[in-house]
């Protein structure tokens, strides 16, 4: 007698133990990001999950939980961040802003390949620091983890990393701007443009004034969009290397059964179709909660409460990957990441700058 398939409810029996614990740690962790909103709630979920999951590793029955929430949960709570955002907040900002944002976001995403590269950071690592610290932390690189399958040491790594220049940079960034005499608009586009979490580009921005506050702001959620591409662009990748490797591993069976590889199939070309299916479902998502944001449906007073449940689904999600990280792999990574983000964020801060010099919004 053969045992009967799992129900649908029996496989969300076993999701609970697991999301529970990452609740709770969030839950806990989101306490602490209030109290301390440098350090964010992201950040201490990451680091309350990997201390707990050193000192007794989750057993077997927290892993199915464990996993949904460092995926779908993370997934989710990049839909939602759409809801920040409409079409009307991107034309506000202005042509003089993009040229700065999308200019620092290319120069970080280069030298994020050239300086890790020279450093010897693996690729994974050196896409999320890099995507973390060009576009916006932790929400960037929740939405890139699943589309190159980045794994938790990973992660935690890059939101760690990143995490530590923020706190330099609203310690640093009020300083820099008083010395050459910014205005609160010219300061504004420095930190939403350099800065990369939202806690700590209000903090740094606040310190300097309302006025640079508010348009920091702006620029941040503006900045979000660039995960679009960005995500399209490493799903395109991810798919072409999926395909060359295929194919690859064709033509050497097909030399083994002594059959010409000249007269094998043609690799099929991409279409718009093949293209459409690498798009990420919660890329998809993002995209419509925006514009259905932009047409005024989402009422305002729901934009802060939709705000806080993306951030602690982001917190739950990294508290998730918390508890799957081994420690024993920071100690692998050695500090080699440590200096591709320090570098990256002393690149974009000067691209900034330099972008803002050029353009004349200094």
């Amino acid at each position: 007698m053969t045992d009967a398939a799992p129900t649908p409810l029996d496989r969300a029996g076993r999701l609970v133990p697991g999301l529970a614990l990452a609740t709770g740690i969030a839950v806990v962790a989101t306490v602490i990001g209030r109290f301390l909103p440098v350090v964010g709630a992201p950040v201490s979920g990451v680091v309350i999950g990997a201390v707990l999951g050193t000192v007794r590793r989750p057993g077997q029955v927290f892993r199915p939980g464990i996993t949904t929430a460092s995926k779908t949960v993370l997934q989710s709570a990049v839909v939602l961040l759409g809801a920040q955002l409409s079409l009307v907040q991107v034309a506000r900002v202005g042509v003089q802003s993009l040229p700065v944002m999308l200019g620092t976001l290319v120069i970080c995403l280069v030298a994020a390949w050239g300086i890790g590269r020279a450093l010897g950071v693996v690729g994974n690592l050196r896409t999320l620091i890099g995507v973390g610290t060009g576009i916006c932390g932790a929400s960037a690189i929740a939405a890139v983890t699943p589309v190159i399958g980045a794994v938790s040491i990973e992660v935690a790594y890059a939101v760690s990393t990143i995490f530590l220049f923020n706190v330099a940079a609203v310690v640093v960034f009020p300083v820099v701007g008083h010395a050459l005499g910014m205005s609160q608009h010219a300061f504004g586009l420095f930190a939403g443009t350099a800065v990369n979490d939202t806690s700590s580009v209000v903090a740094a921005a606040s310190t300097y004034g309302s006025g640079a506050a508010d348009f920091a702001v702006v620029v941040k959620l503006v900045r979000t969009l660039m995960i679009i591409p960005v995500v399209l662009g490493l799903a395109w990748l991810v798919g072409r290397r999926a395909e060359r490797s295929a194919s690859t591993a064709g033509d050497v069976a097909l030399d083994g059964t002594g059959i010409d590889p000249a007269v094998a199939p043609a690799r099929p070309r991409w279409s718009p179709r093949r293209v459409f299916r690498l798009v990420p479902w919660f890329l998809i998502g993002f995209v419509l909660v925006a514009a259905v944001n932009s047409t005024g449906v989402i009422p305002g007073p729901a934009h802060p409460a939709i705000a806080t449940v993306a951030a602690f689904l982001i917190t739950v999600a990294l508290s998730a990957i918390g508890l799957s990280t081994d420690i024993a792999g920071f100690r692998r990574a050695g500090f080699r990441p440590l200096v591709l983000g320090g570098s990256l964020w002393i690149v974009v801060s000067l691209s900034s700058l330099g972008l803002q010099a050029l353009t004349g919004s200094i």
